[in-house]
């Protein structure tokens, strides 16, 4: 495990899928990150690469050439190796092997940098293309689930999703796993909408995103909130399993979103799909903020 730590926060993290696994408030000493409870969901926030989400059928294919892979990808399911680390910050690295190419005929080298300032938690995406002849695509994205309740004298019901800037968002439905994108519309995120299980009924709720936005949980019965906020992100899911055993809420921002009902299962045209040609770089990333 690697240990972030400045005054404000702890992090820890473990380097078999460059996950964040605890998320400290050093003088509350409250844990902010959902602790993989196996009988409810497993992981903390896993790390989402080469793809975002469920492929249709679990295929895809390039070049002529039909390859198959798992929800959310592969890399959540690697160990990372770390190739700088101080106090405050670390970096993860993950590059292509014959195991990987096997079912994702790409190579690439994928960074992960964690970094702590005050109560905030950066973290940052770096993808680079190294191939001299062929171009690399890929989805990324990240999968933070946040304890809620925050307190024990509160319950799931008493928090909000809160947004910023306070306007409409095109939502986007599933059908079965699936993104219904014909059938988009336009969700109420100029107000702040109360968590509760009916709101994850049928799994996730899917933004399309625009710009800067700080998606929130946040209750009136206490101070403790936390606050995910994108630059750049093409979309943002928000779920927690349909069971009253699950006391967390996922925020999650993707650069990359799962099939579409009507894909045609070529990955180059692939809805949200990243693009890089030889040499070429992608660095986006999202950061986390304790209250």
């Amino acid at each position: 495990m690697v240990t972030l730590t400045n005054d404000f926060l702890t992090a820890t993290l473990d380097p078999h899928g460059a996950e964040l696994v605890s998320l400290v408030d050093n003088h509350a000493k409250h844990e902010y990150i959902w602790q993989a409870d196996p009988a409810v969901w497993q992981r903390h926030a896993p790390v989402l690469f080469p793809i975002v989400g469920a492929l249709k059928d679990k295929t895809y294919r390039y070049a002529g050439q039909e390859y198959h892979m798992g929800q959310h990808g592969f890399a959540r399911d690697l160990t990372f190796a770390v190739v700088a680390q101080t106090e405050t910050r670390v970096t993860f690295e993950l590059t292509d092997t014959a195991t990987t190419r096997a079912i994702y005929p790409f190579a690439f080298k994928f960074q992960i940098t964690f970094t702590l300032e005050n109560n905030t938690l950066s973290v940052a995406y770096h993808v680079q293309n190294p191939a001299q002849d062929a171009p690399l695509y890929f989805s990324v994205g990240g999968h933070p689930g946040f304890v809620v309740p925050m307190t024990e004298d509160t319950a799931f019901t008493d928090y909000y999703l809160s947004f910023a800037p306070r306007k409409s968002r095109v939502q986007i439905p599933l059908a079965g796993g699936a993104i219904d994108y014909a059938h988009r519309t336009l969700a109420a995120t100029d107000t702040n909408l109360q968590l509760d299980r009916e709101f994850f009924k049928n799994d996730a709720a899917i933004y399309q995103l625009t710009g800067k936005n700080t998606f929130s949980i946040r209750s009136e019965k206490t101070t403790r909130g936390v606050d995910l906020t994108v630059t750049d992100a093409q979309f943002m899911g928000v779920w927690s399993p349909y069971t009253d055993a699950a006391t967390f809420v996922c925020l999650e921002p993707w650069w990359g979103i799962a099939d579409t009902t009507d894909t045609n299962q070529e990955l180059t045209d692939k809805l949200g799909i990243n693009r890089l040609a030889p040499g070429e770089t992608f660095d986006h990333g999202y950061d986390i903020t304790i209250h």
